[in-house]
């Protein structure tokens, strides 16, 4: 939920430091159930009419009432104000103004112009909010404490929810029972217990459910706690119309009734059961071929023979009424259905897959054994390819006849400068006539030479030699 004031039932106006309204952080309408959306709400009335005066006023969990604006006061969604209470004064949230309140009041039978109408005084005064939140805090002890007295009287009965009203003279309790409970002695004691004037509502099971709400199977919030106000009765037939397995754990809600989602599509089961057959079984020549089951969309009886009990053969609803036909004039078919030669046809994807997203070994790399595989046959140098029917050992002699590329051979000129400027000191001190011993120098030697002294101009000094350590 998205506020403080979602487990009480109240709204997000009633948690402390609440500004009087709804941030809607709840997926039922802003902590808000059985909420109305006002779709209305930015239009404004024709010149000359005047607005509904009736307002729609909610309290603790989904109970709501109506109240007439003596006094025209400018109200909107999400307002505390003070209503008139059977005695005293009562406090709650205005949930719904203006011509959508004519339509709920339709909904509920409730006529516009009844004069027995209560009122709404004022709007909400902070010594009446802070008496509010004070009643609601002894909401749960006071639950506890009752349901503790009526299991001390032996009364069956289960209180399942206190309202206290916002003058903290009265207190509603709501409770659920199988049967008639005489509980005049619980009001007594009641009465005594907490000060306060004693009302008893008997409520259902699917009420119980819609005051306290919660998630159901479907993961979706409570209908009956959300939208759901028509509480209609369900029935096994209807799971069993529907093909659903007859397992109470499954079919029954929090409320421990049937799910009232069983009656949602109901009627166009039954639609479209009309044209269907009853479900029986059929003789042909081979058997008795016993029913199984039924497809409802897609019409079509599914059948067994007693030889083949896993074999189960599709007859569609209008061969199944032919032989139905067929029976009862005496004859018995030879084949239940005829079996076409389907050609099996290869289904299409309804997607390219252009990028590879659905491949398992899309983040493989495939190319990284052919490039060792280059690499290998390329020897030291570039790739080797070798044509069919050319000579290798001339293919090879022809790469290394080949020039370098621009590349390797700047890249040969650094490393060549870099021996250059190594310093001089770990070299040790060599006889200069040991050179004319040594034989000639090799080229890529005599190359370096020719090409210091080319870089060396007539007025480039000469180096500076480091004199070796310890001179």
């Amino acid at each position: 939920m998205g506020c403080s004031g979602c487990s009480t039932g109240r709204g997000c106006s009633t948690s402390e430091g609440g500004s009087g309204g709804c941030s809607g952080g709840c997926s039922s309408g802003g902590c808000n159930k059985l909420n109305v959306y006002d779709w209305l709400a930015n239009m404004e009335l024709p010149s000359g009419q005047k607005k509904f005066d009736v307002v729609e006023v909610r309290f603790k969990n989904s109970r709501k009432e109506y109240f007439r604006n003596i006094n025209d006061l400018p109200l909107v969604v999400g307002e505390v104000v003070a209503v008139e209470g059977s005695p005293g004064h009562d406090i709650g949230i205005v949930s719904l103004t203006g011509e959508l309140v004519k339509l709920q009041l339709k909904k509920r039978s409730i006529s516009a112009e009844d004069p027995a109408m209560k009122k709404l005084y004022r709007k909400a005064k902070q010594a009446d909010v802070e008496k509010w939140q004070e009643a609601q805090a002894a909401e749960q002890d006071t639950m506890i404490r009752s349901r503790q007295i009526a299991a001390g009287l032996k009364l069956n009965m289960k209180i399942s929810d206190v309202e206290y009203q916002g003058d903290k003279a009265k207190a509603i309790f709501y409770y659920t029972a199988e049967e008639r409970v005489d509980f005049r002695e619980l009001i007594k004691i009641l009465a005594e217990q907490f000060r306060v004037r004693i009302e008893m509502r008997q409520i259902g099971a699917r009420q119980e459910a819609s005051r306290v709400g919660g998630i159901g199977s479907c993961g979706r919030e409570l209908c009956c706690s959300t939208w759901l106000t028509d509480f209609r009765s369900v029935t096994t037939g209807a799971a069993r119309y529907q093909q659903l397995s007859l397992n109470p754990q499954k079919l029954a809600g929090q409320c421990g009734k049937l799910k009232c989602c069983l009656n949602y599509e109901l009627d166009t089961y039954l639609d479209a059961l009309k044209d269907f057959p009853d479900s029986i079984d059929l003789e042909i020549q081979k058997g008795r071929a016993r029913h199984q089951k039924t497809d409802i969309f897609k019409a079509t009886f599914w059948y067994t023979f007693a030889d083949e009990p896993d074999n189960f053969i599709p007859v569609p609803v209008a061969r199944v009424k032919e032989v139905i036909a067929m029976n009862k004039n005496g004859q018995k078919p030879e084949i239940l259905v005829a079996v076409s030669e389907q050609k099996a046809v290869e289904k299409q994807p309804d997607f390219e897959n252009v990028v590879g997203q659905d491949s398992l070994t899309r983040f493989d790399n495939k190319n990284k054994n052919k490039k060792r595989k280059k690499k290998r046959s390329g020897g030291g140098g570039g790739n080797a390819v070798v044509r069919a029917g050319a000579n290798p050992q001339q293919k090879t002699e022809q790469q290394q006849q080949r020039p370098k590329p621009q590349q390797q051979q700047n890249n040969q000129q650094d490393r060549n400068k870099q021996q250059d400027r190594r310093p001089q000191q770990n070299k040790p001190q060599t006889n200069p006539n040991a050179q004319q011993n040594r034989g000639p120098r090799p080229q890529n030697q005599q190359r370096r030479d020719q090409r210091d002294k080319k870089n060396q101009g007539p007025n480039t000094p000469p180096p500076i030699s480091t004199p070796p350590p310890g001179v």
